[in-house]
């Protein structure tokens, strides 16, 4: 598969549990509901969302203080989302507030302005989210239990 593409893959492993294997790398990571419905562990999708929101914002904001010529030592990200039903009762995530708290020498803070103007544009999956993205859905029975 090219950059532009990408496939992830969920196998149930039991109950609302399922291991997402990600690409040829073959790299995973466990997915599952908190109590009562699944077992908690791992994190939920809502989670992994927000994860994946603030690991982008985390990853452009570092690309563009590095071409700033800016040294980073630490950055810290946090992800506060809010999860409330909508007019039809069905739960959604209605707000996420990220946190992004980069260590940077004081001599350096001057030179934070033009990313911080610039760098969330340039994230995927905020962007993506922010304007919403087309998701096709198929069911495929399978006779396989």
């Amino acid at each position: 598969m090219d950059d532009r593409r990408f496939r992830v893959t969920l196998t149930r492993r039991q109950a609302y549990e399922f291991l997402a294997t990600f690409g040829e790398d073959d790299r995973q990571l466990l997915l599952d509901e908190p109590a009562p419905l699944g077992g908690g562990h791992g994190p939920n999708a809502t989670r992994v969302l927000g994860a994946a929101v603030g690991h982008c914002l985390a990853a452009s904001l570092l690309f563009c203080l590095g071409k700033a010529r800016v040294d980073v030592g630490d950055l810290g990200v946090t992800v506060d989302g809010t999860v409330a039903r909508n007019d039809a009762g069905r739960l959604r995530i209605t707000d996420l507030k990220v946190t992004l708290a980069p260590s940077v020498r004081p001599a350096d803070r001057d030179r934070l302005g033009r990313c911080r103007e610039l760098f969330e544009d340039f994230c995927i999956v905020t962007q993506s989210v922010r304007t919403g993205l087309t998701v096709h859905v198929d069911v495929a029975p399978s006779d396989r239990l």
